[in-house]
């Protein structure tokens, strides 16, 4: 498998995929190791982070290299340093560069002058390393992907769309239910259903029918980062989207319960859902760290397959 940047899912193919997440399975199976040791990874952050920092630090550790954090306040890319010359700058320093920002357009500058591999730490289209340490929840869990059902209640936004690449390479059905206006958009479904792997992206305005069948629901906050101004509207549009025992009846008892943190408590998701039995969030958050080194060691030459 070859893949020198991992700015969005779109980088892997369906047996890319498959081949990522069995390699995440095993590295977490068989603990750290040296692949990448003297190797280092520049983490440029344009926003805060907990599990993101974390986990892209403890990946670099445990494959036996290091990682640099850059604050927003350090490098402020694209103002106090144009993106071009960050991206210069660290290729003659680091051997990749994981970058969190408000803009794609930002992480796709940095891999086009940069001259080491760039990973998509977040951005506002998409949450790739997330997808991957979700489905890889689901993959522990279920032991395949093909199949699966899992419904995604709430934004559009960036992990849905990393979400909707994923799922229709790995042969899952992902249902998106959302407000009307905040779905996905109509060519981001097209473009997932053009990547091959069989599997299907549907979108509907009620969440009582999107969670029918599902094997997990999933949901994330209503307001991002960036988007406070709307805070307001958005509470307001997504009312009867809390993923809270009611909406859960809908679904199958046996029904995971997933966010990707941090959750707004009490808005998008209720306490007792989120500490509920089925709830996989935490071990959401640990396969950050098994995505994660599956990718570092798969750009920066730690395996061959």
């Amino acid at each position: 498998m070859h893949v020198r940047d991992f700015t969005s899912m779109l980088n892997l193919s369906p047996e890319g995929l498959s081949d990522m997440l069995e390699l995440a399975l095993g590295m977490k199976r068989d603990g750290p190791s040296q692949v990448l040791s003297g190797q280092t990874l520049a983490m440029v952050f344009q926003k805060p982070s907990l599990r993101t920092r974390t986990s892209f630090e403890m990946a670099m550790r445990r494959l036996g290299g290091g990682a640099i954090y850059l604050s927003p306040a350090e490098v402020q890319m694209g103002e106090r340093e144009p993106v071009q010359d960050v991206a210069r700058v660290l290729s003659r320093m680091v051997q990749a560069i994981a970058a969190r920002t408000f803009e794609q357009s930002m992480v796709d500058d940095l891999a086009r002058y940069a001259d080491v591999p760039v990973v998509n730490a977040l951005s506002d289209e998409e949450h790739p390393c997330q997808a991957l340490a979700d489905m890889l929840t689901l993959r522990e869990r279920f032991g395949t992907l093909r199949g699966v059902r899992l419904a995604y209640v709430g934004d559009g936004n960036n992990v849905a769309r990393s979400l909707a690449y994923g799922a229709v390479m790995a042969g899952m059905e992902l249902v998106i239910a959302a407000p009307k206006g905040y779905e996905l958009p109509a060519e981001t479904i097209d473009r997932a259903h053009a990547l091959g792997g069989g599997g299907h992206v549907t979108q509907v305005n009620d969440p009582h029918e999107g969670v029918r069948g599902a094997a997990a629901v999933y949901t994330d906050v209503w307001t991002s980062m960036g988007q406070e101004a709307e805070t307001a509207i958005r509470k307001e549009a997504f009312g009867g989207f809390q993923v809270n025992l009611e909406l859960l009846a809908s679904a199958p008892a046996d029904a995971l319960v997933m966010h990707d943190l941090p959750a707004h408590r009490g808005e998008e998701i209720t306490d007792e859902a989120i500490e509920s039995p089925n709830s996989v969030v935490f071990d959401q958050v640990e396969n950050r760290v098994h995505a994660q080194q599956a990718v570092l060691a798969t750009i920066l030459g730690g395996v061959s397959r």
